[in-house]
């Protein structure tokens, strides 16, 4: 059975991964022999510089999903090289590294920090972040991912995957512009602008005001964008939103994904990557299917 994908020349055993920010926030869950089963590890996102990330309360539980403002806590780069990365390259896994520049700079800078570290075997880029300036993010405006890819395409020696918000009218054009930027793959969806309002008090719930939601209640939209968009480019798809299990995430291999990642239900049960990982498996053996390209972006229509 054949069970791996590649994104450029980074090649995966499984299609099986991580939702940045939702995995393994403990070297604890790095030395675990059954996190080795995962295709590859996709830590938090990382900046130039130490964030604290937004005021509390920073999660709230919604509907079938949660909502969440953490705002991008981490130790900067030179900290997350330093303290981080030898525990993950212990695993023995491919690492996606998630990059996110507020400027196009930084973006420069940190796809140069991580170039030639052991263990990277691709940059993905979270471009939810401010487009110099104005009120829309880089993921919100084709030219401008189209500019950042770029940048960091003409940097990097690894793979670069450009991680695209759903928060705007149409999320092909975006991956059409991320292509042309020359992007080696994409991953959607970034969570859904949300938020939720304490009746009693008439404040937000969050500290932030608004949060990103994710989990099953976001699936079934994020499904067809990934279908709308495998039919738009050429080059592979992250897709994640809400998977729960295997059946939510072959939805996304036949509806044109070359890998999924699992985030929200990694709080509900750290084992779902793996429980996802098993069942693909499971459904091939089932069905008698020996390649997982012959699953891929095989939608009846």
């Amino acid at each position: 059975m054949n069970i791996s994908v590649k994104i450029g020349n980074a090649k995966f055993l499984n299609p099986v991964t991580v939702a940045s920010g939702t995995f393994g926030h403990s070297e604890k869950y790095y030395a675990l022999e059954e996190v080795r089963q995962l295709g590859a590890l996709t830590p938090k996102t990382v900046t130039l510089r130490a964030q604290e990330g937004n005021p509390p309360p920073r999660i709230a539980e919604t509907p079938s999903g949660m909502l969440n403002a953490i705002g991008i806590e981490n130790p900067g780069v030179d900290g997350f090289i330093k303290f981080k990365m030898p525990a993950l390259r212990k695993t023995g896994l491919p690492l996606i590294i998630s990059i996110l520049g507020h400027t196009d700079n930084e973006f420069k800078v940190l796809a140069e920090k991580f170039d030639g570290v052991p263990g990277v075997s691709a940059l993905e880029l979270n471009l939810s972040c401010p487009n110099l300036g104005k009120k829309s993010l880089v993921a919100q405006d084709p030219r401008a991912t189209r500019r950042v890819v770029k940048l960091v395409k003409q940097i990097s020696r690894y793979p670069v995957i450009a991680k695209l918000s759903p928060n705007v009218t149409d999320i092909t054009a975006i991956a059409a512009a991320a292509q042309d930027g020359g992007a080696d793959g994409v991953s959607l969806v970034n969570t859904f602008s949300g938020m939720v309002i304490d009746v009693e008090r008439r404040v937000s719930v969050l500290g932030n005001i608004t949060g990103g939601v994710s989990g099953p209640a976001i699936r079934p939209i994020a499904v067809h964008m990934v279908y709308q968009t495998a039919k738009r480019i050429k080059i592979p798809i992250i897709a994640m939103g809400g998977i729960m299990t295997a059946a939510d995430a072959l939805q996304y291999l036949i509806a044109g994904a070359t890998m999924v990642a699992v985030g929200t239900a990694n709080f509900i049960n750290p084992r779902a990557p793996l429980d996802v990982l098993e069942g693909i498996k499971a459904y091939m053996r089932k069905k008698k299917i020996k390649d997982i390209n012959k699953i891929i972006g095989s939608l009846v229509t």
